[in-house]
């Protein structure tokens, strides 16, 4: 006679390249279904910030794990993580496996929650939670992005044009798909979502549907 083990957690993985509105999608899906909610990019921002607060490169491994083994997750809501720079220093040291590893079990373990959780960044859906029940990888054409990303950081006060931000988004991409150790990809099962030309609105809804279809296989086979 068969037992029936533990029920596996929902978990909804949302990965994609910067300001293609995974992280507002990834968000409302998080405050919709009531689940504990983790932008994984904000780690690698932490790392990168601390260390360019001390003046470190950003390039020296160990000093980057050091930084990364001892992050805390409440240190995630510094208002100088949303800035262009953190941006640009997260892509960097994500690049270093050493960083990668060091947070691996942080994310793993936020992944393993019983009651489920919603993660999103660039490798949830094939490395962190490669089971996870709803994958979904978010697109969008560089220069649609651009756009947002210039209209979210002007509202900051920072002063780049479009045709910076354009740069630095394609050269993160390239950067991020084109690391060794755990690249940017779409995870063979994950549904493509496409919100170039999509409102929030919109993009959220149609994440929603892709969600609500995996919840309830998932729902049926852990019954």
């Amino acid at each position: 006679m068969m037992t029936e083990g533990p029920r596996t957690p929902f978990v909804i993985a949302v990965d994609g390249a910067a300001a293609s509105g995974k992280g507002t999608i990834a968000g409302r899906l998080a405050t919709h279904y009531d689940l504990p909610y983790l932008d994984t990019g904000l780690l690698y921002r932490a790392v990168g910030s601390a260390l360019m607060r001390v003046g470190a490169a950003l390039d020296d491994s160990p000093r980057a794990a050091a930084v990364a083994r001892a992050l805390d997750l409440a240190q995630l809501d510094h208002p100088d993580l949303t800035t262009a720079a953190a941006g640009e220093a997260a892509s960097r040291v994500a690049a270093l496996p050493e960083v990668r590893a060091a947070l691996f079990d942080l994310q793993r373990d936020f992944a393993a929650r019983p009651s489920g959780a919603v993660l999103d960044g660039r490798d949830i859906g094939t490395v962190i939670a490669p089971g996870a029940p709803a994958k979904l990888y978010v697109v969008a054409r560089p220069e649609v992005r651009a756009r947002r990303r210039w209209l979210q950081t002007s509202g900051r006060g920072e002063r780049r044009t479009e045709a910076e931000i354009l740069d630095d988004l394609i050269r993160r991409d390239a950067r991020d798909a084109g690391r060794a150790d755990a690249p940017m990809t779409q995870a063979p099962d994950a549904v493509l979502l496409d919100t170039s030309e999509m409102s929030i609105s919109q993009a959220f809804d149609e994440a929603l549907r892709h969600v609500e279809q995996a919840r309830r296989r998932w729902e049926a086979f852990t019954g």
